[in-house]
């Protein structure tokens, strides 16, 4: 893929992921939410790690990516 339709396409993914947070907020709720992810709060201090969304995320991606790159 060449500099430029590689540019076009993470422009066009830009676009829809901000039309999703947009439009549909909905859709990505359950971002941080899942059993696994860690949140601890204090007075002062604010913890957030998604471990479970991550896991989640780069699978959906690895699964993506493979079905578009695979030789």
């Amino acid at each position: 893929m060449s500099g430029g339709k590689f540019f076009i396409v993470l422009g066009a993914i830009l676009v829809l992921i901000g039309l999703i947070l947009s439009y549909a907020p909905g859709l990505i709720s359950w971002f941080g939410r899942l059993p696994g992810d860690i949140r601890i709060q204090d007075e002062h201090k604010f913890i957030f790690i998604p471990i479970t969304s991550m896991i989640i995320i780069s699978l959906v991606l690895t699964l993506i990516l493979n079905l578009f790159f695979r030789r």
